[in-house]
């Protein structure tokens, strides 16, 4: 990809086509690590609302065990979303070229370990819960709170009930029959423009699904070095077009 291309997708002014394509890369990484984190420990890493659930259920049948792995992947999530928010603010304290790269390198860095010593932290474990499951919620909420605070909480990228929800908003109003055409009555009008960028957001979340459970079944954990590539690509793209100008 052209590097300017690569510095728009993070760019301290947004533009609703950097969001919407960083959106949509950013889903898929998150759709492919979801699926592929089940495949290798048999739990999704991006869904609290399941994970709080999760804890519930198990408090009261006992499951004390699991109710603290639960209760580790929710912090662990909950951190990655605190990290990014200290390091964006960091950088526009300090007044930083690109204030969400350092998130973005992180994340990373995080994936090629994901993808080069997975197989061993699988093995390695925190109370009941996999080191691979705290690697991968922190990532997901570093990633999560990265791109919300990107495009002014206008897009989220690794969990879908708002997304859906707000599809299903719309088709409401998008099928609605408004019999008057006379101005003065309220017509009820859909936001087309969010019914295809949450739609697109959601596709490419299923699309990573899909090719996350084909590579990691077939590649394991290094098939995470792929998904990997983007993410250093954007991270490093600043400083090598400041090398260029320099």
């Amino acid at each position: 990809m052209p590097i300017n291309y690569l510095v728009r997708l993070t760019a301290r002014e947004r533009t609703a086509t950097a969001n919407l394509h960083l959106g949509v890369l950013l889903s898929f990484v998150a759709g492919a690590l979801n699926a592929g984190g089940f495949l290798a420990i048999g739990q999704y890493t991006s869904h609290m609302t399941g994970i709080v659930s999760a804890a519930a259920d198990n408090v009261v049948l006992g499951n004390i065990g699991l109710a603290v792995a639960a209760g580790l992947s929710l912090l662990s999530f909950m951190v990655g979303a605190t990290t990014t928010a200290w390091l964006v603010n960091y950088a526009k304290r300090h007044s930083a070229r690109n204030i969400y790269a350092a998130p973005l390198r992180i994340e990373a860095a995080l994936l090629l370990a994901f993808g080069i010593v997975g197989a061993t932290l699988r093995l390695h474990e925190i109370v009941s819960i996999s080191l691979i499951a705290i690697l991968l919620c922190f990532t997901m909420g570093l990633q999560n709170a990265l791109v919300t605070k990107i495009s002014n909480a206008e897009i989220r990228t690794t969990h879908l009930t708002g997304l859906i929800t707000d599809i299903g908003i719309e088709l409401g109003k998008l099928i609605y029959w408004n019999r008057s055409h006379d101005v003065s009555n309220h017509r009820v009008l859909a936001n087309r423009t969010r019914l295809r960028v949450h739609s697109a957001l959601v596709l490419s979340f299923f699309i990573g699904g899909l090719m996350g459970a084909f590579g990691f079944k077939h590649a394991g954990f290094s098939f995470a070095i792929l998904l990997a590539l983007p993410l250093v690509a954007m991270s490093l793209a600043p400083t090598l077009q400041s090398g260029r100008r320099g």
